[in-house]
């Protein structure tokens, strides 16, 4: 009689890098924030969608009972937030606007990049992501986790789960984590 123990391999993590960067795209997901004000742990979550040009970029965050509730318009000059029912709030970025209107700053405008698989990395260089390379503190201190892929085995991989948590001088601060799910492209 046999006996032993018996060890599955995993295939080794794919180097390819993602696609090249698109200017124009139009993506879908789930995202989930989670965050402590007053010392209470807060849970956002809900569903975007995101369409962005050479210059634009347009956000519509829903509920999950499929209500829009907010709508936020990026342009070279300014960014509007637009919530339901409040009279529309703008200013000159993004980082400016999301910090008025919420008292802490998302990382929406590395997303354009962050979505994509892409990345200024903490030295100012540019991070490409791929399976084997999934994770990289930005410039502006926050810590990259590609989690999982659209497609392990795809010649060229695309993001489907991102990890994001604030990081100063390697700490996690502001006590945020944000998880991103991408839907899959429709062909």
């Amino acid at each position: 009689m046999l006996s032993g123990c018996a060890t599955t391999a995993t295939a080794p993590r794919s180097s390819a890098a993602v696609a090249a960067y698109q200017d124009n795209i139009e993506l879908a997901g789930g995202i989930f924030i989670s965050y402590t004000r007053d010392g209470k742990r807060e849970p956002l979550n809900g569903s975007f969608s995101w369409r962005q040009t050479s210059t634009n970029t347009d956000v519509n965050l829903i509920s999950p009972t499929g209500q829009t509730v907010a709508v936020i318009h990026v342009t070279p000059n300014s960014a509007t937030l637009t919530e339901s029912g409040k009279p529309p709030k703008t200013a000159p970025d993004l980082d400016t606007l999301t910090r008025q209107a919420l008292g802490w700053t998302l990382p929406v405008s590395g997303l354009r990049d962050w979505l994509q698989g892409y990345a200024t990395d903490r030295d100012g260089k540019r991070f490409v992501a791929s399976p084997s390379n999934d994770n990289v503190i930005t410039r502006d201190g926050w810590k990259l986790e590609y989690v999982s892929w659209q497609d392990d085995s795809a010649a060229v991989p695309q993001p489907k789960r991102i990890d994001a948590t604030r990081i100063v001088f390697g700490e996690a601060v502001d006590d945020m984590q944000i998880r991103i799910v991408i839907r899959p492209q429709q062909q």
